[in-house]
């Protein structure tokens, strides 16, 4: 089983080499190109930028979570408590686990230790996104308890 804890300074070189290897892989999937330069975009070039983890850290309203197998980085998850109509909401910005490591649980935990985050903020609920036929994404989520409440149309020109 995975260990699942709070990202900190000394992970910041293989964090940001996990979120490019998951940006590249956006890249391979429908709708992945334009998630990784809207919606991933900003958080993801945060953290691959030098000090990026630090300023991302240092954000009460953010929380990185990391899985270690072996004493070794292998996944990480990345969320934002949002105020909606004077609510919070906590959003699963991202959520990557190298895909040796995939069937030990570290990603079902890594959402789960959000969520129970987002709980803790006292959030009313958790939104998480996953683009259309990525299976896995969704079958981890719906593992998660979570349900589609909305699916993003996109047209490529006006």
């Amino acid at each position: 089983m995975p260990e699942i804890r709070a990202a900190r300074r000394e992970d910041a070189e293989r964090c940001a080499a996990l979120c490019r290897e998951a940006l590249d892989r956006l890249q391979e999937q429908r709708g992945g190109a334009l998630l990784a330069r809207r919606e991933l975009g900003l958080v993801a070039r945060a953290l691959v930028r030098p000090g990026g983890m630090d300023r991302l850290l240092a954000d009460a309203r953010r929380r990185i979570v990391v899985s270690c197998l072996d004493g070794v980085v292998v996944g990480l998850a990345l969320g934002r408590v949002e105020e909606v109509g004077g609510a919070s909401i906590g959003i699963i910005e991202g959520c990557y686990v190298e895909p040796p490591a995939r069937r030990a649980g570290a990603g079902r935990a890594l959402v789960g230790a959000l969520v129970d985050w987002f709980g803790a903020a006292g959030c009313r609920g958790v939104d998480a996104g996953a683009l259309p036929g990525d299976r896995a994404a969704k079958s981890l989520l719906e593992a998660s308890g979570f349900k589609a409440r909305l699916i993003t149309m996109h047209r490529s020109e006006p």
